[in-house]
C-alpha cells in the first residue's frame, strides 16, 4: 500500500480520493483546527497535526510517521494569487517570496525536498503561474532536486464533479484526466436529499437563516442571476449568491461562495454545497456553518482527487 502525506490537508478532499484507491494516508498538517476535525473524523487511521507548516521541520514528520512517504499532496493558500483577492500584491513574485501566505508555497517545497517523495502533487488556482512565477516555481523545485515539474491544468467537472472548476496541479510526473462522457448538473447533483424543513436528522442539512428583506431579493433573482457583484484585483467584476440553473454546471465552489436553490427562496445547506463539489454524504463537516462553507469551497473535490490518486497508482505500479 503506497504512502501519503497531506499537507494544508484541509477538510481531506484531496486525501479523500487517495483513500477511495487503497493509498493510506499517513498524516494530515493543517493550522485549521475545524478543519482537522473534519479531517480526522472522514480519513481514518490518519495522524493529524495542528501546525503552522513554517514552524515544522521536516524531520518531526520523519519522527511521527516513521518512514518516508511514497507521494506528497497538498494545497497550499490560494489567496496570494486568486485574482478574487482585491488585495493581490501587484508584482507576480512578491506573491510567493513576500507575502507571507504565499510564502507558505515554499515551505511545501521544502519538505517535498527533504523527504523525497516518489511522487509529489500540488494544488492551486491556475494564476500561481503566471508570467515569471511559472519559472520561479520550476527553479524552486529543481532546486531541491526534481528535475521534471509538469503544470497540469485539469478541469473537475471532467471527472463528473457537478462544478465547473479550473485548478493547477504542479507535479514531478504528467497528469492527464480522461473526459468523461457524462456531466452532472445541479439538479441531478441535488437529487434524492430530504427537504431541509422536515427536520430530519441529515448531516450539515440545515437551512442558513436569511433575513426578510435579502429572501425578497433572492425571490426577484432567476437562474443565473446573482445578488452580489464584486470587483476582483484583475478588474474584473465576480458574482456571489448566484441562484443555480438546474440543468447546468454550478459556478466555481469558493471558500467564500453562497448559492441560491434553483427553486427555492434561500441558500444552499453545506450538505448541498458539497454535493456540488463530489463530496459524499457521508462525509461529515465540523466547525460553525461558515467554516463548513469554507472548508468545502477551499477542497480539491474528491471526485477529481480519485482521479489523480488512479493515473498516480497506475505510475507506482509501473516502477516509478
Amino acid at each position: 500500500m503506497y504512502k501519503v502525506i497531506d499537507l494544508f490537508c484541509g477538510c481531506g478532499g484531496f486525501a479523500r480520493g487517495f483513500v477511495e484507491e487503497g493509498f493510506e494516508i499517513l498524516l494530515g498538517i493543517d493550522i485549521d483546527e475545524n478543519s482537522l476535525a473534519t479531517y480526522s473524523s472522514n480519513v481514518k487511521g490518519a495522524i493529524t497535526w495542528r501546525m503552522d507548516l513554517r514552524e515544522v521541520h521536516s524531520q518531526d514528520i520523519t519522527n511521527i510517521i516513521g518512514s518516508s512517504p511514497d507521494v506528497i499532496i497538498g494545497s497550499p493558500p490560494c489567496e496570494p494569487f486568486t485574482p478574487v483577492n482585491h488585495k493581490r500584491m501587484k508584482n507576480e513574485l512578491d506573491r510567493l517570496y513576500i507575502d507571507e501566505m504565499g510564502r507558505l508555497t515554499l515551505h511545501f517545497i521544502r519538505i517535498v525536498g527533504d523527504l523525497k517523495p516518489k511522487i509529489f502533487v500540488m494544488e492551486n488556482v491556475p494564476q500561481i503561474v503566471e508570467g515569471e512565477l511559472r519559472w520561479a516555481l520550476k527553479w524552486e523545485f529543481n532546486r531541491v532536486g526534481y528535475k521534471r515539474v509538469y503544470f497540469n491544468v485539469l478541469r473537475a467537472e471532467d471527472s463528473q464533479t457537478p462544478s465547473i472548476r479550473r485548478r493547477i496541479f504542479i507535479s514531478n510526473i504528467p497528469i492527464k484526466i480522461k473526459r468523461e462522457s457524462k456531466r452532472v448538473n445541479v439538479e441531478e447533483a441535488l437529487r434524492g436529499l430530504p427537504d431541509p424543513e422536515e427536520m430530519i436528522d441529515y448531516p450539515n442539512h440545515e437551512i442558513t437563516p436569511l433575513t426578510e428583506k435579502k429572501i425578497k431579493k433572492i425571490a426577484k433573482l432567476r437562474w443565473g442571476d446573482a445578488l452580489i457583484l464584486f470587483k476582483g484585483a484583475d478588474g474584473k467584476i465576480y458574482r456571489n449568491m448566484i441562484r443555480l440553473h438546474p440543468k447546468r454546471l454550478a459556478p466555481t465552489v469558493m471558500g467564500g461562495s453562497r448559492f441560491i436553490h434553483p427553486y427555492e427562496n434561500r441558500l444552499l445547506t453545506v450538505r448541498e454545497q458539497a454535493r456540488l463539489m463530489g463530496f459524499p454524504d457521508t462525509h461529515i463537516f465540523y466547525g460553525s456553518r461558515e467554516e463548513q462553507y469554507n472548508q468545502i469551497g477551499e477542497a480539491v473535490p474528491p471526485t477529481l482527487s480519485r482521479a489523480i490518486a488512479k493515473q498516480i497508482k497506475r505510475v507506482l505500479d509501473e516502477g516509478w
